[in-house]
C-alpha cells in the first residue's frame, strides 16, 4: 500500500500530523514511532510530540527533565535526542483521583483529577503550543501523539492533547483504530461524528491496526467508510507479533513480552533463570525488567502472590508512586513474609528505587503518603526520609567491574548505613537495592549481575556473551518503520505532513452536542 515517501527530505520546515486513536491503547504510541523512523530513513529531521501524557513510566533527559518514556522511545526511533519539549506535560497518578503534575520537566505540585480539568489544564494550552512551535521551527516534521479518544465529549472544553492541539496548530489528524478488538468500522464513524464541525475539518482519515488475515477482505468496509464519512483510510497494519515498544502503562506492551515470545530458544548455559517481579500498586518505571528478559534463557513473570516466589531465582520488587501503600500491599499480600524468608535463605531479591526504598530498616513520609514514620521490611542497611525536591539525575558509574548508566526519579532520600556499596545503593548477601533506573541496560553490567545471581540461586545458568540490548530495540523501532513503509500510503501520508488537512472534507452529523 506504499505510495513513495517524501519527495524533498529536509525542505520546508514545520510540517505536523497527529495521531489520534478511538480509544487507549490502540497502538498510538507505535504507529507514531513507526512514522517517526520512516520519516528519519528519508533524511526528514523529525521529532515526536506528546502535550499531555498520564503515565508511571518515565524518562530523565540529559537535560535533567522528567518525561513520559514513550516520548523517549519516540526520540530514538526519530533519531533525536529527548527534551522537555516533546512531552511538556506529565501525569504521575498517585491514586485513583490525583497525580502529581509535571510541567516542562519538572515537578509543580498535587493535584484532583476535579482541580485538573476545572481550570488548570486551560491554562497548559499556551505552554504546550508553544512547547510544539518550537519543535516545528527546529525540524521539518513533528509527529504528535494524542492521548485516550478525541471523541471524550466531556473533556473537549480543556482539552490539550487532541482536538484542541490539532485545531490551535492546524493539524491534520490521522485516528488509528484497533480492529483486533472488533468494533473498527463504528469506532472510525463515531469518533468523527461526534467531533464539532471545526475538529472535523481536521480529521484527514483512519489507519487501521493490528489487522490478521487477508487485507483485501477489508476493502468493502474500508469502501463503504469513505462513503460514509469522505474520509480514506491511510493503510492497515498487520498484527504484529513481539513489537515490544515503551507504551504508556501497558504491561504486555514492553519488550519483555516480545522477547519471551521471540527468544524460544535453549539457554546459552545449561540452566533457565527465573525472574518474578511484584506488581506492587501504582508501579512505575517496570520497562527496568525488559533488558532482563532480552537475555536467552531469563524467564520474566509479573507475580502478586507469595507461592509464586518460590521457584524464581531472582525475584524484582520495581519502583512504584507509592512506596508506604506498597509495602502495606507486601505484607497485606504475604510476599513480605516470603521476601524476609528469601534474605535469610540467601536468595536474590533486587530492589529498584521504589522498591529499594521499602526494603529499608524506616521510611520517613511526609510528603507521598503523609504517613510520618513507617517501619520498612529490614533487609537492607537503609533509612529513607522523603524530600520535597524531586531528585532527576543521570548517574553513570562502575558496578560490579563493569560500566552502567541509569536514571533516577525519586522524591526519597536514602541514608546507607551498611552492607557492600552497590551502585548509590547496598547489598547485603543476596539483597540488593538501588535508585538507578535502566542500569540492567548495561549489557556488561548486567550480564556480571545474572552470574552473580546465578551463583547465589545455585543455578549452572550462563549470560550470552552477545546480547547487546540497544541493538535489539533498534531492530524492533526498524521493524515499526517497516511496518508503516510497507503497508501505509506514505506518499499520501507526506502530503499530510507537509500541506495539511485536506480542502473540503464532508461533516459528518451530528457533531459534538
Amino acid at each position: 500500500m506504499s505510495g513513495g515517501g517524501p519527495g524533498t527530505p529536509g525542505g520546508a520546515r514545520g510540517g505536523g500530523l497527529l495521531v489520534a486513536g478511538t480509544t487507549s491503547d490502540v497502538g498510538k504510541s507505535v504507529v507514531t514511532a513507526g512514522i517517526c523512523r520512516w520519516l528519519v530513513r528519508q533524511g526528514v529531521k523529525v521529532a515526536p510530540f506528546k502535550g499531555q501524557n498520564m503515565s508511571l513510566n518515565s524518562f530523565v533527559t540529559r537535560e535533567g527533565a522528567e518525561i513520559g518514556r514513550a516520548q523517549a522511545m519516540q526520540a530514538q526511533a526519530a533519531r533525536v535526542e529527548p527534551t522537555a519539549l516533546m512531552n511538556p506535560v506529565l501525569l504521575k497518578p498517585g491514586g485513583d483521583r490525583s497525580s502529581q503534575v509535571v510541567l516542562m520537566g519538572r515537578p509543580v505540585g498535587e493535584m484532583s483529577a476535579r482541580g485538573y480539568h476545572g481550570g488548570r489544564q486551560r491554562d497548559l494550552l499556551e505552554p504546550v503550543l508553544d512547547c510544539l512551535q518550537r519543535l516545528r521551527d527546529t525540524h521539518d516534521a513533528v509527529i504528535c501523539e494524542g492521548a485516550g479518544s478525541p471523541a471524550e465529549i466531556n473533556l473537549r472544553r480543556t482539552d490539550i492533547v487532541n482536538m484542541g492541539v490539532a485545531r490551535a496548530a492546524r493539524l491534520p489528524v490521522l485516528v488509528v483504530g484497533d480492529i483486533d478488538r472488533g468494533g473498527v468500522f463504528a469506532q472510525f464513524f463515531g469518533t468523527t461524528a461526534l467531533l464539532a464541525p471545526e475538529d472535523q475539518e481536521l480529521v484527514a482519515g483512519y489507519l487501521v491496526n493490528k489487522f490478521r488475515g487477508d487485507a483485501t477482505l477489508l476493502e468493502p468496509g474500508l469502501d463503504m467508510l469513505l462513503g460514509l464519512t469522505g474520509r480514506r483510510t491511510y493503510g492497515v497494519l498487520p498484527y504484529a507479533h513481539g513489537l515490544g515498544i515503551d507504551e504508556e502503562d501497558g504491561l504486555r506492551l514492553s519488550l519483555r513480552g516480545a522477547v519471551r515470545e521471540s527468544v524460544s530458544a535453549p539457554p546459552y548455559g545449561e540452566d533457565l533463570l527465573r525472574v518474578a517481579v511484584c506488581a506492587v500498586p501504582l508501579m512505575s518505571n517496570f520497562t527496568d525488567v525488559d533488558a532482563l528478559a532480552a537475555e536467552p534463557g531469563v524467564l520474566v513473570r509479573f507475580v502478586d502472590r507469595p507461592e509464586e516466589l518460590a521457584d524464581a531465582d531472582l525475584v524484582v520488587v520495581p519502583g512504584t508512586r507509592g512506596t508506604v501503600k506498597a509495602l502495606a500491599w507486601l505484607r497485606e499480600r504475604g510476599l513480605a513474609d516470603a521476601l524476609a524468608r528469601r534474605a535469610a535463605e540467601g536468595r536474590p531479591v533486587l530492589g529498584i528505587c521504589g522498591g529499594f526504598q521499602l526494603l529499608g530498616e524506616r521510611i520517613e513520609d511526609e510528603v507521598e503518603s503523609r504517613a510520618g514514620l513507617v517501619e520498612g521490611l529490614g533487609l537492607l542497611p537503609v533509612r529513607v526520609r522523603f524530600a520535597r525536591e524531586k531528585t532527576l539525575a543521570r548517574p553513570s558509574g562502575t558496578a560490579l567491574g563493569e560500566p552502567v548508566e541509569g536514571y533516577e526519579i525519586h522524591h526519597g532520600v536514602a541514608e546507607v548505613l551498611g552492607g557492600e556499596p552497590f551502585l548509590d545503593g547496598c547489598r547485603i548477601d543476596a539483597v540488593w537495592g538501588t535508585h538507578w533506573h535502566g542500569s540492567l541496560e548495561s549489557d556488561a553490567f548486567r550480564r556480571a549481575f545474572l552470574r552473580r545471581v546465578a551463583e547465589q540461586s545455585g543455578r549452572r545458568f550462563t549470560p550470552a556473551p552477545d546480547t547487546a540490548f540497544g541493538t535489539l530495540r533498534e531492530e524492533q523501532l526498524d521493524r515499526l518503520g517497516d511496518l508503516i513503509e510497507e503497508h501505509a500510503d506514505t506518499g499520501a501520508l507526506w502530503k499530510l505532513i507537509e500541506n495539511g488537512p485536506p480542502a473540503g472534507l464532508p461533516f459528518v452529523p451530528p457533531g459534538a452536542p
